[in-house]
């Protein structure tokens, strides 16, 4: 199907949009009936596309580029076709473009340079590209300044973010109510916003005009020299967003964009994940106090933070994370008493905590992980009446941990790992949990020590079973009613002792002759084990041999590419599982210690625990958590005779999605998976899911099974640029994990046997691209699952997958993003 333009030449007002798009508006709709095209219009049973109410686009399959016809009709003012897989080059010049007001052609396959395409575009307010393959550098002819939305994010432009020549801005679209009833273009305005806001989390609260400039993920070089906002003719109550994360931007700290916000209600800065370096200049509280966003984290800043921050009143979000940092943390932060996000880990700061952060009230999110701090968690901390996220570890703290933090209810992740805490442990079995004080050598003993559920004969307080068979109190009566005299009870106690020695003697004797001819274990040479986590049982090289009964097929659960898997009781109730490497798949054990000792680290509650392992030229061990649910892909073949329904799919989805979104984003260093697959995925017998195996694809490198590819991974898994190419990232994971997700929710394989007819190359991508082009999207839905539903939120999730999916990287959402699109479609709990 092509593009064609929709409405006459000749109509006042014409609008270009992609099917499935919100609908044009009406010029005499009211306030709340603007509000309401933000709301998808549902589509009947046929349609190909049954989607819920939500802020995504639909999805179209356009060929080729947008027709030349469209760039010449002298009314056209919108032009709405995002997600439609619209390719070629933009038109060289766009002619009829006098009235143009909106474009939004984001996420297609657009490439090439974009030079003189919108140069008489005069009323060109709104300009969205972003998530195209475009390049080369930004034409400083086009009136950014005057744009109130401007987005060429992920895309492929090189270069400098220039000045852009202006001279004087048409009239900016007037936001009063008055004119919103009257102006088409301003219901989708309002719909970007909103979207902005929820996907970015962006803090535009209480503006009257939103202006948001995004060149991020790019490749833009330079200082950052100018703000490209032309500030003359703005209302008192503008929120301005300048975004440029994720380029190769250098220079110093930007003070040119904070020196130019007088008269801004509101600014916005995000520069993460650039080569910005050198100090954050003093009094640069001054600069600009309508602050409310700052976010340069991943840069090369260094010096100390300065202390007049707290003139930053209206500041909500602020991140300093992943820079050289120095210094100690100043008092005035708690000034900030709209601060909701403060991240300053991965950087070298000293001293104490500011006991006076107890006034940031608003605070949700408090990260002060991997820096040298010192001294008490201050106790008044647990009053945070907000707080969800508090990371502490890898510090040098010391102290108690304040009991007070099992109450704090609205509590969700608690980690203070690696530091020199000492006391009691303040344990609730649900944030508050013994994975969050890992490394403290000093603290007592986590009182959970079962990686399992508990046996039926639980150990009291003072160590003996609960369960007691009846059993007297009487004493030792007389001799002569006992019927054995005292030499008599001896000679048989030490006949029975010799007895029971000699025949242990001939067990071991036969036992260690078992062992030798088939078995890389020299009976004598001593096996350091390296453990991570304690467990509360011994964890040595010996007792991991003995529990697996020297490796033996009865305690046999699985193999993989890099070796095979046993489950091995340790204890009463603690279970490991033991993955046996292949020896010989990783040359220099010095080298594999460094790097197994870096996963070793890795937390994560949807991530399988690394407990501990043994490396030697002889044998190599890693130490698991032992998850008796089995992997996802027995799950999979079986679930025709286990409960599934909407519910478990979605907690398997999405705590899939929040293991990866960890590797990728907040872990330290980074982890690619590259290998996964639904066998590398566990469950409990509650159905949580947990990721294995991650870090092994680089530090082993590909596996030895039949199924693999030459670049680590698996056939049907493997993204196609990293097939090609060898090049992998992140994106490459998201590709595996959408597999996943086709898996989960039809009856297909990834390269399921139906696909032959079909030729060579169709897999289960292909095949849920295919259906959905016929409006068959129902089809791929597995038998049972669409009628039970809801149809709404699995048609959002097919959709999801198939995102995942694209060849194009830009794309493919970002596991953080498909985390956030799963919680939006999280069923109601109870």
């Amino acid at each position: 199907m092509g593009f064609s333009p929709v409405g006459a030449q000749t109509a006042p007002t014409t609008t270009v949009r992609g099917l499935g798009s919100p609908a044009t508006p009406n010029p005499g709709s009211s306030r709340s009936e603007s509000r309401a095209l933000m709301e998808k219009e549902n589509t009947n049973e046929d349609s190909s596309v049954e989607r819920s109410s939500g802020w995504e686009d639909d999805y179209n399959y356009y060929e080729g580029s947008i027709p030349e016809e469209i760039t010449t009709l002298p009314n056209l003012k919108i032009v709405w076709a995002p997600r439609a897989t619209l390719e070629g080059q933009l038109p060289s010049n766009w002619g009829g473009c006098e009235n143009l007001e909106i474009v939004n052609l984001a996420q297609n396959l657009f490439s090439g340079e974009v030079v003189g395409v919108f140069e008489r575009c005069k009323k060109l307010h709104y300009l969205n590209l972003g998530s195209n393959k475009l390049s080369g550098k930004i034409d400083e002819k086009l009136p950014v300044p005057c744009m109130t939305v401007f987005n060429v994010s992920g895309n492929l432009m090189s270069g400098p973010i220039p000045k852009f020549s202006y001279r004087v801005c048409p009239q900016v679209p007037p936001n009063s109510d008055l004119v919103r009833v009257h102006n088409p273009s301003v219901a989708y305005q309002l719909l970007f916003a909103c979207r902005t806001q929820l996907d970015t989390h962006l803090p535009l609260f209480g503006a009257s005009f939103t202006m948001i400039h995004d060149f991020s993920g790019n490749n833009f070089i330079g200082p950052i020299q100018h703000l490209p906002l032309a500030l003359e003719g703005l209302g008192k109550r503008t929120v301005y967003a300048f975004l440029s994360g994720g380029n190769k931007l250098t220079g110093s700290f930007p003070e040119s964009l904070l020196g130019q916000c007088d008269g801004l209600h509101g600014m916005i800065i995000n520069v993460s994940n650039n080569r910005i370096s050198g100090r954050i200049p003093f009094k640069v509280g001054v600069m600009c106090r309508s602050l409310r966003f700052l976010d340069v984290s991943d840069n090369l800043l260094s010096g100390s933070i300065p202390p007049d921050l707290g003139y930053w009143k209206s500041l909500v979000f602020l991140d300093l994370s992943r820079n050289r940092l120095q210094g100690q943390i100043p008092e005035d932060i708690s000034h900030l008493n709209y601060l909701k996000y403060l991240s300053l880990a991965n950087n070298n700061l000293t001293g104490a905590i500011p006991a006076s952060f107890v006034r940031l009230q608003s605070l949700e999110v408090l990260k002060l992980s991997s820096n040298s701090l010192s001294g008490d968690i201050p106790q008044g901390l647990v009053n945070l009446k907000n707080i969800t996220v508090f990371l502490l570890d890898d510090n040098k703290l010391t102290g108690h941990i304040p009991s007070g933090m099992t109450k704090a209810r609205s509590l969700s992740t608690f980690n203070a790992s690696f530091n020199n805490l000492s006391g009691s442990f303040p344990f609730n079995n649900s944030v508050m949990n013994c994975s969050g004080v890992l490394g403290n050598p000093f603290l007592n003993p986590c009182p959970i020590v079962s990686l399992t559920a508990p046996s039926t004969d639980q150990p009291d307080s003072s160590g003996n079973s609960q369960y007691h068979p009846d059993s007297s109190s009487e004493t030792v009566g007389d001799e002569d009613n006992s019927g054995l005299n005292s030499i008599e009870i001896a000679s048989i106690v030490s006949a029975s002792a010799v007895v029971l020695v000699l025949l242990s003697l001939v067990i071991l004797f036969f036992y260690t002759r078992k062992w030798i001819p088939d078995s890389r274990v020299q009976g004598f040479e001593y096996k350091e084990m390296t453990v991570f986590t304690d467990i509360g049982a011994s964890l040595t090289f010996e007792t991991i041999v003995q529990a697996t009964a020297n490796f033996n097929a009865s305690n046999y659960i699985g193999s993989g590419g890099f070796g095979a898997t046993y489950k091995a009781e340790i204890g009463p109730g603690t279970v490991v599982a033991v993955k046996r490497l292949a020896v010989g798949r990783f040359h220099g054990v010095q080298q594999f210690h460094a790097e197994i000792k870096t996963l070793g680290r890795v937390r994560h509650p949807n991530l399988v625990t690394l407990i501990g392992y043994h490396a030697s030229e002889t044998e190599m061990l890693l130490i698991y958590n032992y998850l008796p649910g089995g992997n996802l892909e027995n799950f999979i073949k079986e679930r025709s005779r286990r409960p599934f329904n909407w519910n478990i799919l979605h907690k398997i989805a999405l705590d899939i999605a929040h293991a990866l979104a960890y590797l990728h984003d907040e872990c330290i260093p980074r982890v690619l998976h590259r290998d996964v697959k639904p066998s590398n995925i566990l469950l409990d017998d509650e159905y949580n899911a947990y990721l294995s195996d991650f870090g092994l694809s680089r530090l082993l490198g590909t596996s030895e099974t039949h199924a693999t590819t030459g670049v680590a991974g698996t056939f049907g898994y493997v993204a196609p640029e990293y097939a090609m190419t060898c090049r992998v990232s992140e994106k490459a994971d998201v590709y595996s994990y959408g597999v996943v997700l086709l898996e989960l929710i039809s009856d297909k394989e990834a390269l399921d046997p139906s696909f032959s007819s079909h030729g060579h190359g169709f897999n289960i991508v292909s095949w849920a691209c295919m259906l959905l082009r016929m409006g068959r999207a129902k089809e791929v839905f597995m038998e049972g699952l669409w009628d039970a539903g809801p149809q709404d939120d699995l048609v959002e999730m097919l959709y999801l997958a198939v995102t995942c999916t694209v060849e194009t990287l830009s794309i493919r959402p970002t596991m953080k993003q498909v985390v956030q699109r799963l919680k939006r479609i999280q069923p109601i709990s109870g």
